[in-house]
């Protein structure tokens, strides 16, 4: 069978998924991911280790993503899925997996899915129209309602005709159905980390010692900061270590958030606030290891529709996790039922600094956080496991596709 995996952003795990299905299921796999988003990534290249029936490419329309510019954006979405829509045509796949895929992107290579008569299956990591509400919340009702209705209609419908659904949530399952979406052929499957790429490390580190943070007790958030993040926290968090000068709060990330930190960094006079840009793949194991708690933040109008991924990449660097997060999002139930760290309310800015002191003085419950996490990695992060399931959800895909010819 072809697969065709398109995962726009290009995390590690998705690429572990398509080696696999190439590995294990005796497919071609062609895995495709977008070159013009700012956001870490995994293992995007071919490896000599890789099976001879696997391929990844990175596609570009030649200028970065303008994430913020809707616009702009929407017009640069539209010129990516002519691209990929070409490319699918070329592999004909049998089945399309996609991750990660903005709503107007994901209806267009569905119709090209169609044309050369694959399976379609929708692997939704985020319920797009949900975050649209609140970006467009104070926009003028004139332009923003009729916007965000096109939204819901495209995203939904483009779930409903799908083949296959799987959601990484139950949660997903709810807001679904308010959406008026119920599929027969819908797996709930968690997202994972992936432990050919990521393994726990040891602080010092060749990346920690050239960051200056070596002999330093760190608070780590690394990934996006967008709009489903509140960056406030981490610099009342480093305001709140401001007289200790063994404590750094170590920030890994680019764009919006990004600069609102280096602006509150000088206005508020945080040397402790200490700013990396997105670091190499091949760096990614030591960053993870710099840090002695590992931070995951995630704002309320995001409690069911959104999990922070990097919740997985954490556990495999057995670091304690403090998250701000939603009490109805899957991650905070997750935390605080597997015993990974604490979490909070997102919006409890003192009872974060207080997590975080107490962090800070309990080396023993760091540990204890820590084994938990590599407990827990060795029964949910298992490959072959989660490869089944995902090509169960594939052949019932493409049985749908073939009964509807």
């Amino acid at each position: 069978m072809r697969i065709l995996v398109h995962d726009y952003a290009g995390h590690p795990f998705q690429a572990e998924l398509s080696r696999w299905l190439a590995r294990h299921g005796g497919h071609s796999v062609l895995h495709l991911y977008s070159r013009d988003i700012e956001t870490p990534r995994g293992q995007v290249t071919r490896q000599a280790e890789a099976p001879d029936d696997f391929e990844i490419e990175g596609l570009s329309v030649g200028r970065p993503l303008d994430k913020y510019g809707l616009l702009r954006r929407f017009l640069q979405e539209e010129a990516y899925a002519k691209l990929l829509g070409e490319r699918l045509k070329a592999f004909a796949p049998d089945v399309v997996l996609a991750a990660n895929t903005p709503p107007f992107v994901l209806r267009r290579i569905l119709k090209a899915t169609r044309k050369t008569g694959g399976a379609f299956v929708s692997w939704v990591q985020d319920i797009h129209s949900i975050a649209a509400a609140r970006v467009l919340a104070n926009r003028n009702p004139l332009l923003s309602q009729p916007a965000l209705w096109l939204l819901r209609h495209v995203e939904y419908g483009t779930l409903r005709r799908s083949d296959g659904l799987v959601v990484i949530s139950p949660d997903f399952v709810r807001e679904l159905e308010r959406g008026i979406v119920e599929h027969p052929n819908l797996a709930v499957i968690e997202n994972w980390a992936s432990a050919t790429e990521l393994a726990a490390g040891r602080k010092p580190n060749p990346w920690s010692d050239a960051a200056g943070l070596s002999g330093k007790f760190v608070f780590l958030y690394a990934g996006t900061l967008g709009l489903k993040h509140n960056p406030s926290l981490l610099v009342d968090l480093a305001a709140a270590f401001a007289d200790d000068p063994s404590v750094v709060i170590a920030v890994v990330s680019q764009g919006p958030g990004r600069v609102y930190l280096e602006e509150r960094k000088r206005e508020r006079q945080l040397p402790n606030l200490v700013l990396f840009d997105f670091q190499p793949y091949e760096c990614f194991s030591d960053v993870m290891a710099s840090a002695d708690v590992s931070i995951v933040l995630l704002e309320p109008f995001a409690g069911t529709m959104s999990v922070p991924s990097k919740v997985y990449s954490y556990v495999l660097a057995e670091r304690p996790i403090l998250g701000a997060i939603p009490p109805e999002n899957l991650a905070h139930r997750l935390v605080e039922q597997e015993g990974l760290g604490v979490c909070v309310d997102a919006t409890d800015a003192e009872a974060f600094a207080t997590a975080a002191v107490s962090l800070r003085h309990d080396p023993e419950r760091r540990e204890r956080y820590a084994d938990c996490q590599r407990r827990y990695a060795e029964k949910a992060f298992a490959i072959d496991r989660i490869g089944r399931r995902f090509s169960e959800v594939l052949d019932a895909a493409v049985r749908r596709a073939q009964a509807r010819r």
